[in-house]
Parts: structure tokens; C-alpha cells; sequence
């Protein structure tokens, strides 16, 4: 369950035009900040921003789950009915046994998931899938632009580059 000053700093974020990941961004403080204090334990730092967010989405932050292939099945669904639940589409139902095996789980996780070590290295190996995205998008373009015989130079300045460097 989210803070009430969450919410409400989530909603001044909406307020003042800030996009929806802004806004999520507040709910994955709080779960770390809850986890910090020890209310609770994540088994990865990956767990922890995912708890954060899907809590952003039942509160009604407007951020849709993400689209097929880019996580699994499971995940997406389980982001589509919070964002659904948040949107007023769907009435969850109350599960008091399911919500006190989920508390009790947690507690049992470690708590150093969320040290800025831990958050650090997520931030770190997550930029780099970014910057692997963006080579291999940038290659294309070269691909469209270049001829066979620019495309050749750049390859060879590439891996001279790469031996320099290592």
C-alpha cells in the first residue's frame, strides 16, 4: 500500500504536466525507501522498482503495461490488470489470505536489494542494453546511407577504435 504523501506528490507531478514515468518514479522511491527501513525485503533490485511501479498503476498513475515480447506473459498481464484497476476498468477483489502470504514472503527477502550498490548496478547493466539498442539502430542507418565502401572505412575506424581502447 502506497503512502498517502506519494500519492499526493504523484499527483502534484500530474499536476504540474511531468510524464507518467515521473510519476511512477515517486512509487518506486517509496518502495525502496520501505525496503531500506526494513517494512520489507525484495529478492532483486529488478523486483523492487516492479513492485513500485505496479503500485503506480493501481493508484491511477497513466502508465500501460508494457507491450508483448519486451517481458513475459506473466508480467504483462499482471501490469495490465493493475493498470485496468487504476483506470476504474476493473474492481479487484479483496484476498486477505493471498495479501498476508505475499507480506510474510516479503519480509523474508533480503533487505541490501535496495542499497545504492544494488541500485546502481541495475542502473549501469540497463543503460547498457540502451546503448546496445542505439548501436545497432545507428548501424542501420549507416546501412540505408553509406555505400559498400563508406560502410568498409567506418568498420575498419570501428575496430581500430575497439583495440585502442582495450
Amino acid at each position: 500500500m502506497p503512502r498517502k504523501a506519494t500519492i499526493d506528490t504523484a499527483r502534484r507531478d500530474k499536476r504540474q504536466g511531468k510524464s507518467a514515468s515521473t510519476q511512477a518514479g515517486e512509487f518506486v522511491h517509496d518502495e525502496i525507501d520501505k525496503i531500506r527501513h526494513g517494512e520489507h525485503g525484495a529478492r532483486s533490485t529488478k523486483q523492487a522498482i516492479a513492485i513500485g511501479l505496479s503500485e503506480a498503476r493501481r493508484a491511477g498513475v497513466d502508465l500501460p503495461p508494457p507491450k508483448r515480447g519486451r517481458t513475459s506473459d506473466r508480467t504483462r498481464r499482471s501490469a495490465e490488470y493493475a493498470y485496468e484497476a487504476g483506470q476504474g476498468e476493473r474492481k479487484p477483489k479483496r484476498r486477505p489470505r493471498v495479501s498476508r502470504a505475499m507480506s510474510a514472503a516479503l519480509k523474508r527477502e533480503p533487505r541490501d536489494t535496495a542499497s545504492h550498490k544494488a541500485l546502481s548496478r541495475q542502473a549501469r547493466s540497463a543503460a547498457a542494453q540502451r546503448t546496445t539498442a542505439q548501436r545497432s539502430a545507428s548501424a542501420k542507418k549507416a546501412a540505408r546511407t553509406k555505400g559498400a565502401a563508406r560502410r568498409s572505412v567506418a568498420a575498419q575506424k570501428a575496430a581500430r577504435t575497439r583495440k585502442r581502447r582495450r
